[in-house]
């Protein structure tokens, strides 16, 4: 299940903790034991991870409820 999911906006997003831009790359999300390779944004420099609202209440919790339901 290797995909890219949506970033959000046009605008730029910042690392809170390093004050630098944001870029793509691939992170590991798991959930139940189970682990998938998403794009997401991510800070370069600490590695924090961006997920939007939009991601976290849609895509993702799609995701874990079919899991749960397994």
């Amino acid at each position: 299940m290797s995909e890219s999911l949506p970033i959000g906006t046009d605008q730029d997003w910042y690392c809170d903790n390093c004050g630098v831009p944001l870029a793509p790359g691939q992170i590991t999300v798991s959930y139940l034991g189970n682990a998938y390779p998403v794009n997401l944004l991510r800070c370069p420099n600490c590695g924090l991870v961006l997920v939007t609202e939009e991601l976290a209440l849609g895509k993702m919790s799609e995701v874990e409820k079919a899991l749960e339901d397994k």
